[in-house]
C-alpha cells in the first residue's frame, strides 16, 4: 500500500505528495475546462501513468531477456469527449524502441509486457486505447 496526500490549493489547482518519498506534483484544470492549464490535469496524469507504466514493464521484460531498451520513448495522445459526460474517450499510444536487432520473440515479449501493464489493465473498457510499437526513429 502506498499513500498519496492531496490538498486543494484553490483556483482548480491541487498539490499531491507521494508520502513515502515526499515528492510533490501539482495538477491544474485544463484551459478548456475553466482552468489555467499551468500543469498536468488529472486526466493528463492518467495518460502519463499509462505511458510510464508501459515503459517500466517493458524495461522489466527487456532486463529478463538481457535487452537494453534505454532511450525507448512513448507518445500518448489523450482525446476527451464532453457528452454524455466529460471523460477520456481515447488514448493513442506510440511506443518507439531504439534501433537494435530484436528477434520476433523479443518484440512479442515487449509488446505483451506493454499491453499488460497494471495501468492498462486498470483502464475502464469504455476508454479506447490504440497502441502501436515501432522500432527505430519513425
Amino acid at each position: 500500500m502506498v499513500s498519496i496526500s492531496l490538498t486543494y490549493e484553490g483556483e482548480l489547482r491541487c498539490r499531491a505528495t507521494h508520502d513515502p518519498s515526499g515528492n510533490t506534483i501539482f495538477t491544474d484544470a485544463p484551459i478548456d475546462n475553466k482552468g489555467k492549464g499551468a500543469s498536468f490535469s488529472p486526466t493528463d496524469l492518467l495518460a502519463t501513468s499509462l505511458g510510464s507504466c508501459m515503459l517500466t514493464i517493458m524495461g522489466m521484460a527487456a532486463d529478463a531477456r538481457l535487452l537494453d531498451i534505454t532511450g525507448a520513448t512513448v507518445l500518448v495522445e489523450k482525446h476527451m469527449i464532453n457528452q454524455p459526460i466529460r471523460r477520456v474517450d481515447s488514448l493513442n499510444v506510440t511506443l518507439t524502441l531504439p534501433n537494435a536487432s530484436y528477434s520476433e520473440a523479443d518484440l512479442e515479449a515487449l509488446h505483451l509486457a506493454a499491453k499488460n501493464c497494471p495501468v492498462m489493465m486498470s483502464i475502464h473498457p469504455d476508454i479506447k486505447v490504440n497502441y502501436r510499437l515501432l522500432v527505430g526513429k519513425q
